[in-house]
């Protein structure tokens, strides 16, 4: 039988590598680091780069912290606008922040990555602590901006409460945060009753539902009357307007998750 396997020559992996550093790809996580649902992960982090800068009013200059950093989906657009300033990214999963410690801080020493081993049954079943009691190994008032993107949207209430605390204690006076969620609420519940809701939480009671019962985390919506009583109860307030996702159905959505910019009150 004809054996039909190729092994490219080094001329035609050459050719391979500068067509893709042309690209930009080289300096993109392996497809297997890409734990990103069906979302795009190039485009998702050049979006939240200007939502960063447009609606949190990002300075090059500040102290940035990202919860649930990946593989640097998000801080990768960021070193290109942050001089001066200086970027700490948190996982629960090794292997992305190893890639993020080799490619990224490598090549930028002002960002850093670092491994939090907290137990999530979706993303690190094997995780040591608890994110309920977790404390971050920052002190008071490190960081200007901090942002999570897609992590309370995997965290059950007792999590969430928690990591809401720990941002408020880590911005600065004058700092503000960048959440996203997926809110439940009257619109979206109207939508949801003419399918129109991209995911179904149909699990759970008040103040939060699920889309799949065995794995909890794997999608987690909370009524948007708890979230701002959360906030409250941590000393956080809303600035400005909650930007809606397309998620709900929302014709008009600006990303695909629900967006909250927070303050200290």
């Amino acid at each position: 039988m004809q054996s039909h396997d190729f092994t490219p020559t080094p001329w035609i992996r050459l050719k391979d590598w500068i067509a893709r550093a042309l690209r930009g790809e080289l300096r993109l996580p392996p497809w297997w680091l890409r734990d990103v649902g069906g979302s795009d992960f190039k485009r998702t982090g050049e979006e939240f780069l200007r939502h960063f800068i447009e609606i949190a009013h990002l300075s090059p200059q500040a102290r940035v912290l990202e919860i649930g950093c990946g593989s640097g989906r998000m801080a990768l657009p960021l070193t290109r606008y942050l001089h001066g300033g200086a970027y700490t990214g948190v996982d629960i999963t090794p292997n992305s922040i190893a890639w993020c410690q080799r490619q990224i801080t490598h090549r930028h020493p002002h960002f850093t990555f670092v491994h939090a081993d907290l137990y999530n049954k979706r993303y690190n079943p094997q995780g040591k602590y608890q994110a309920r009691t977790y404390t971050f190994p920052f002190e008071d008032g490190t960081f200007d901006f901090v942002f999570l993107t897609s992590v309370l949207t995997h965290l059950l209430p007792a999590d969430t409460s928690r990591y809401l605390h720990e941002i408020a204690r880590l911005l600065a006076p004058e700092g503000n945060a960048l959440l996203t969620f997926f809110l439940l609420n009257d619109e979206q519940a109207a939508l949801a009753a003419a399918d129109q809701n991209d995911i179904a939480f149909r699990y759970g009671e008040d103040p939060y539902r699920v889309r799949d019962v065995d794995i909890p985390e794997s999608a987690v919506a909370y009524q948007e009357s708890y979230v701002l009583a959360q906030l409250a109860a941590c000393g956080l307030a809303l600035e400005g307007p909650i930007r809606y996702g397309r998620w709900s159905g929302r014709a008009d959505g600006l990303s695909y998750q629900d967006i909250l910019l927070v303050r200290h009150t």
